[in-house]
């Protein structure tokens, strides 16, 4: 093997770990500042497929870790109003007007309230940021979403994404 293939890999290898340790730095700060049961990274891998990478958990039960979207529910219109910077604040799965869908979705994963932010770069969509509370209804803050919002813009500020 070369030695420029090696520093390749080892290049790929590194920005990789920093991009990882930097999205588990900020579910980990959304957890502690949120105090939300659970907050992930909805990762897409394809147009309007992802799936959860990354987690940080109030316990071990809650983990979704791996969990993919129902397609089915996640089609072009939700992408578009991503896209174009939507943040959707759920306080309640049970009243909040969504798609049946979705509703099941949610409460297959144990989600009563949701935050969900996207991940905006120059590529498009990159991923959601999502705060989860699955021990009940919870009515978020202007500041909660605010964080969620600086916390996305971050990440999607940082060259291990925005070149992901």
């Amino acid at each position: 093997m070369s030695g420029d293939r090696l520093q390749n890999i080892v290049n790929r290898l590194t920005e990789r770990l920093n991009r990882d340790v930097l999205i588990e730095k900020s579910l980990y700060e959304i957890r502690e500042v949120l105090q939300s049961d659970r907050a992930v990274l909805y990762y897409f891998y394809r147009k309007w497929q992802g799936r959860v990478t990354c987690e940080m958990l109030s316990a071990i039960e809650l983990s979704i870790l791996g969990s993919t979207g129902p397609d089915e529910c996640f089609n072009g219109e939700y992408a578009a109003l991503y896209e174009a910077g939507r943040v959707r604040a759920i306080t309640d799965i049970e009243t909040e007007p969504i798609h049946q869908c979705h509703r099941e979705f949610l409460h297959s994963m144990k989600v009563r309230a949701n935050l969900s932010v996207p991940i905006l770069t120059k590529k498009g969509l990159w991923g959601l940021l999502i705060a989860h509370q699955c021990s009940g209804p919870r009515t978020w803050l202007r500041s909660d979403i605010e964080f969620m919002q600086k916390q996305a813009q971050n990440m999607a500020m940082s060259p291990t994404i925005q070149d992901s």
